[in-house]
C-alpha cells in the first residue's frame, strides 16, 4: 500500500454559487466522506480546511489542556479508573 504525503497541492474550479468540489486525494488526506462536514479556518490571506469533527476534537483538547493534574488524575490508569467507577455508579442508579 502506498503512503499518501502530507503536503501537496491541488486547485479547483469555484463555480457560479461559489461551490467547489473538494479534490479525491484532498478528501482523503482529510478523512471527508460523503455528508461530513468541514470547517475553514481563515487567517489574514491564508485559509485552512479541517474536517469538522477533528477541529471540534481540537478545540476541546486544547479547553481541556491541564485539567487532568487539576482534578488529580496523574496517568492513564487514574482516569481508566474514574471511568470505571463513574460506569458503575451509573449503572447502579
Amino acid at each position: 500500500m502506498a503512503t499518501m504525503s502530507t503536503e501537496f497541492v491541488n486547485d479547483a474550479k469555484v463555480m457560479s454559487k461559489g461551490q467547489v468540489t473538494i479534490p479525491k486525494n484532498v478528501r482523503e488526506a482529510l478523512g471527508i466522506d460523503v455528508g461530513d462536514r468541514v470547517t475553514f479556518i481563515v487567517d489574514g490571506s491564508d485559509i485552512r480546511i479541517m474536517n469538522s469533527a477533528v477541529y471540534a476534537l481540537k478545540r476541546l483538547q486544547q479547553q481541556m489542556k491541564g485539567q487532568a493534574s487539576k482534578a488529580g488524575f496523574t496517568s492513564e490508569d487514574d482516569i481508566a479508573e474514574w471511568i470505571t467507577m463513574s460506569r458503575r455508579e451509573d449503572n447502579a442508579q
